[in-house]
């Protein structure tokens, strides 16, 4: 009879070695390597007979291209991050912090769908029956066509699936889940890829979409190897400041969408609410006429968000000057400071930086630059901006404005809350139309920009 035999395979990017090795050859970390038993060769597990179809090489332009069936849900926001609504077949990778809210966002989605006479099964390995109950009556939760099961053995996953046949299944999580023939325990690197394959058989063959919960790393990834996230079709992250009631659904791969469209809600005592106006939430706290405050339209996908910036500059009592930011890129901060004491002479190599995107939403794009730069210099200077002042563009290295895109929306945005001049870059003049009751002004440096702001 022959042996079983392991192999050490990382964690973080399913390398693989006879040895163990303190640090990974593949993705450079240490300590991620973990043994796999695997089993004797005997009879192949190859695909069912399902999967396996004779085709023939087609031309592109002979493939008919047909509109994909959605199912909405009640949450527009959801809707829109997933490109439209779920698709029947998909299998969409849910990850985000503990507590974050991704059961109660995918329990109270459950409930919605099953409103619609949709057949939804919430499989739970990390919960009891009772107490997802729990759960459901704490949401307020009592539908007839949502299932609940507690399970984490695959095989009986699937005959649970197969038994009542339904339109959407939810996976909390998947790293409980294991599959009897793999050796290794769940949540290890071989359980997570054999179990997600399994799932996207599933859904591909029958036609139902699932969702999986994924637990994220210290650092913020989907734990388990990256090949999870090139499995599935959607990979959504669920943000957001545990202190803070906002959370935010962002799409970092989405086959049947855009990968750039964010969801916002707001974590209430009944459960989570969708924001539909996340720019007046977002300003709704600030205080006007202070100095380090300024206002920024970023675009998020499809949706312009208004959003506070605040800076305090203040002296610093140590050698070296403290750089701290939340919600924005720390290195960007640092690059943009050293723009403003280069080519505007701000002397900020003895002050200490704080920066705060108000609301716990995390700005990437830059197009935030210019509004960076006004908030430290109207903190630096203790001067305050305009509070109906828009400010927009990106900042290079020389001190230019350069332009941003789809400036017109931005701009309609501003205008709809009432913001009465917008700052830009001069190269985004002409070609649109101003909307009625605001101001544009054009300027192609940061110190232009100062002028104007302060």
């Amino acid at each position: 009879m022959a042996k079983a035999k392991s192999i050490f395979m990382c964690q973080e990017c399913g390398y693989e070695s006879p040895k163990w090795m303190g640090r990974c050859p593949g993705c450079g970390e240490w300590n991620k390597m973990v043994e796999e038993v695997l089993k004797p060769a005997g009879p192949t597990r190859g695909l069912t007979s399902e999967t396996k179809s004779a085709q023939k090489p087609q031309s592109i332009i002979e493939v008919k291209s047909e509109a994909e069936a959605r199912i909405h849900t009640h949450y527009s926001e959801l809707n829109r991050v997933l490109g439209g609504g779920i698709v029947p077949g998909s299998l969409i990778l849910v990850g985000g912090d503990p507590g974050i809210g991704k059961s109660t966002l995918l329990l109270q989605t459950s409930a919605q769908l099953a409103d619609l006479k949709l057949k939804v099964l919430y499989i739970s390995g990390e919960e009891s029956v009772k107490q997802t109950k729990l759960r459901a009556d704490r949401l307020n939760i009592a539908v007839e066509d949502l299932f609940v099961l507690a399970e984490t053995d695959l095989a009986l996953i699937e005959k649970a699936v197969d038994e009542l046949q339904p339109a959407v299944v939810i996976i909390d999580s998947i790293q409980t889940v294991y599959r009897s023939e793999v050796t290794s325990a769940p949540g290890s690197v071989s359980q997570v890829r054999e179990c997600t394959g399994h799932f996207m058989r599933i859904a591909k063959t029958k036609g139902i979409a699932i969702f999986i919960v994924g637990h994220v790393t210290k650092e913020g990834s989907i734990a388990g190897p990256r090949l999870l996230e090139h499995m599935v079709d959607a990979v959504l992250y669920f943000e957001g400041e545990r202190h803070h009631t906002f959370r935010i659904l962002r799409a970092v791969k989405n086959r049947f969408g855009s990968t750039n469209e964010i969801g916002v809600f707001e974590m209430k005592e009944m459960g989570l609410t969708e924001v539909l106006n996340p720019s007046e939430i977002f300003l709704e706290e600030r205080s006007k006429g202070m100095a380090g405050s300024t206002v920024v339209a970023s675009l998020e996908g499809t949706r312009p968000m208004l959003v506070e910036i605040q800076a305090l500059i203040t002296p610093t009592s140590f050698g070296n000057p403290r750089r701290m930011a939340t919600g924005i890129d720390h290195n960007r901060v640092s690059l943009l400071m050293a723009v403003l004491e280069k080519r505007v002479g701000l002397l900020l190599q003895n002050q200490d930086a704080y920066l705060n995107v108000a609301g716990g939403v995390r700005l990437d794009e830059p197009a935030i630059d210019l509004a960076i730069t006004v908030s430290v210099a109207s903190s630096f200077r203790d001067v305050p901006t305009r509070p109906t002042d828009c400010i927009i563009g990106e900042v290079g290295l020389t001190g230019e404005v350069r332009r941003v895109s789809r400036i017109e929306q931005r701009i309609h945005e501003a205008a709809k809350l009432g913001f009465e001049r917008a700052i830009i870059p001069d190269k985004n003049l002409g070609g649109w139309t101003v909307p009625k009751g605001i101001k544009v002004i054009g300027v192609s440096t940061v110190e232009e920009a100062l002028q104007f702001a302060l």
